[in-house]
């Protein structure tokens, strides 16, 4: 079952990382208040995403993405969805 990494931004600017299988009903949660965004940060848009085949590949990298700057993370989104 394939996996994804997104990145989310926030009404404050905020990046949000996180991983799912099912990354359409993650972004509905979001939005709908069913996650661990709070109210305050909606409306909430996806900038990124990458595929992965298996969870743990998807893990490692969300941990990854989590350690970085966020000067790094703005250049990653800057290339575009993948």
């Amino acid at each position: 079952m394939a996996h994804y990494l997104y990145i989310i931004r926030c009404s404050d600017n905020y990046l949000y990382t996180g991983i799912t299988w099912n990354l359409q009903k993650r972004i509905k949660e979001h939005q709908d208040g069913s996650s661990l965004i709070k109210k305050n940060r909606r409306p909430l848009k996806l900038v990124y995403a990458e595929r992965y085949d298996r969870r743990e590949n998807a893990a490692k990298r969300e941990k990854e993405i989590k350690g970085w700057r966020r000067e790094k993370k703005e250049k990653l989104i800057e290339n575009g969805l993948q």
